[in-house]
């Protein structure tokens, strides 16, 4: 599936229809869940899971609805969190769950007014024609966050459906969560990352010119723009591997400003373990596995290169 290019379609991996407008919507009985979905993690795929399986049993669509944004990028601007995945991702990681429908919604100044109880009626009922909904226990919507589980099961049997919540799912003794996963990269943790994601997080973007220095010093690596609004793990260096037109490189990859050479701004840099492909141009995604260390500045290039060697090592045994 071209990116962005979702609107309103047939995914080309699974019987699934994506659609942005409630006009392409088609009236059918459904059963619905909603939610931001950021990450599509293990405990959102508990819940379409449950979705899938509920609508296989009675008949029905299974329907998703998401927004094209973290709400609280229009609630509290500046203060919404970054993002585990692009939207575009989230949409092929939702349409590849088995849903029949992922439905995105365009979330505005306007959408963040609408009444718990408008939406529901307009989006949930009346589009979608719920026959039940389900949603995760601490999901809020509409208007002050005043929707949740008791106003569905209020609403549900003047318009016809039922409402249930999924509890948060576990993972070595912890919830999953968007934040959990977030607070996860931060501290550079990303083994607890792909725990809680089930997969590892990955940062996609092209390779972008750099100053070159990784070639001078027998590392060639590449630079990939940082994709703005994203989560970025801690600075430091992981084990990796990077996708290639879908082929995957087992790779080293530094998160930094780079301290050894005077930088300020954070880059990604990736180094192929076993190619020398220039890859100026290309999008690439890296799929980040293990921390090796954390950043740190040498005192020389001599002591930066040795360093370097040593965590290509680290890493070909990770990764074997």
């Amino acid at each position: 599936m071209a990116r962005g290019s979702w609107m309103a379609e047939r995914h080309a991996d699974a019987a699934v229809t994506i659609t942005r407008d409630l006009a392409d919507v088609e009236p059918r009985p459904s059963v619905v869940t909603v939610g931001v979905f950021d990450g599509v993690h293990l405990g959102h795929r508990t819940l379409l899971d449950r979705v899938i399986t509920r609508a296989r049993r009675d008949g029905l669509r299974a329907a998703a609805v998401t927004f094209d944004r973290n709400p609280m990028e229009v609630v509290r601007p500046g203060h919404q969190p970054p993002a585990l995945q692009h939207l575009d991702d989230k949409v092929a990681a939702l349409a590849a769950t088995g849903l029949d429908l992922v439905h995105v919604m365009t979330f505005d100044v306007e959408a963040s007014q609408e009444p718990a109880e408008d939406f529901v009626a307009r989006v949930l009922a009346g589009s979608l024609a719920a026959r039940r909904v389900l949603i995760g226990t601490n999901f809020r919507f509409g208007h002050g966050a005043a929707g949740d589980l008791d106003l569905l099961r209020r609403l549900g049997p003047a318009l016809g459906f039922v409402a249930e919540a999924v509890e948060l799912v576990a993972v070595d003794g912890r919830k999953v969560s968007s934040t959990a996963i977030r607070a996860a990269l931060a501290e550079g943790d990303v083994a607890a990352a792909m725990r809680g994601l089930g997969r590892p997080h990955r940062i996609r973007g092209p390779v972008v010119h750099g100053d070159g220095r990784g070639r001078s010093i027998g590392v060639p690596t590449a630079n990939v723009a940082v994709p703005e609004g994203l989560a970025v793990p801690a600075g430091g260096v992981y084990a990796t591997r990077t996708l290639i037109d879908d082929v995957a490189h087992d790779s080293v990859t530094n998160v930094g400003s780079r301290p050894t050479f005077g930088g300020e701004h954070v880059t990604i840099e990736t180094h192929l373990l076993d190619a020398n492909v220039d890859l100026y141009g290309y999008e690439v995604a890296v799929d980040f596995l293990a921390r090796l260390r954390a950043e740190q500045r040498f005192d020389g290039v001599d002591e930066l290169v040795a360093q370097i060697h040593a965590d290509i090592d680290r890493a070909r045994q990770l990764l074997a």
